[in-house]
């Protein structure tokens, strides 16, 4: 979990505590709790953390949903073994039903975030999205987002490294938020901290590189092109992350 923000670190300890603490939690009420019940209960707990955290976190989630949801709340207990045909049926429909919820999750906060914008932001999202579809070289979708970072952010400069995370920078995080070290910077007050901004780019929930911005001295940012700037980096690192696995067969 070396490289991800804060929250999508506490995210994915949720998703592997939240279940099996939910499932734990229903065991003294198994014998007169239907399997159906329960494992509503569970999806519950899937759409939570899914609300909060990535696509990962929720298919985390939703796998250990799956497996608390057999060894506690199904016979034989405590086992990983279910014998009953509609357990085995219930157990299954609950891993499925835990992964499409968490997609819908993570797809409706990204659709939050381009709600908030204007035509000239989702222009930049389109255009970005276009080209990685069309080109083959993740370079240069790194390249187009890097430009139009600095014009979005109105950047004195902005540069990619890839893969590393040297030094603890001021960092852009994915709610908008600037943080410096453990506090929260207050962008609308005082605009950007001093020093280069790190906007980290990641792609399926590994991180592959960061955007290194050089904010122009008294501009401050709006949340919504802050917001924009996140969708962006996002890209380019589902574009490396995809030429990455394509190179690797």
């Amino acid at each position: 979990m070396t490289g991800q923000p804060l929250r999508d670190r506490l995210t994915l300890v949720a998703a592997l505590v939240g279940p099996l603490l939910v499932a734990l939690a229903l065991v003294p009420f198994r014998t007169d709790l239907s399997r159906t019940n329960a494992a509503l209960v569970l999806v519950v707990v899937v759409v939570a953390v899914a609300s909060f955290g990535s696509r990962v976190a929720g298919a985390v989630a939703a796998l250990s949903a799956a497996v608390w949801f057999d060894f506690f709340l199904t016979r034989p207990y405590q086992r990983f073994t279910i014998n009953g045909g509609d357990d085995i049926e219930t157990a299954v429909l609950l891993l499925i039903v835990g992964l499409i919820v968490s997609q819908l999750a993570a797809r409706v906060r990204r659709l939050e975030v381009i709600a908030v914008t204007d035509a000239g932001h989702l222009t930049r999202i389109h255009d970005t999205a276009e080209l990685a579809q069309a080109t083959t070289s993740a370079d240069a979708v790194v390249a187009h987002v890097r430009d139009e970072l600095v014009e979005l952010l109105q950047l004195r400069g902005c540069r990619f490294e890839y893969g590393t995370l040297l030094g603890r920078p001021p960092r852009l995080e994915q709610d908008g938020s600037v943080c410096v070290g453990r506090r929260r910077w207050d962008v609308a007050r005082g605009g950007w901290p001093e020093g280069e901004i790190e906007l980290r780019a990641s792609g399926q929930g590994h991180y592959v590189g960061r955007y290194m911005l050089d904010p122009t001295p008294g501009t401050v940012p709006t949340l919504q092109a802050r917001l924009v700037a996140v969708t962006l980096a996002d890209q380019a690192g589902a574009a490396l992350d995809m030429a990455g696995r394509t190179a690797g067969g």
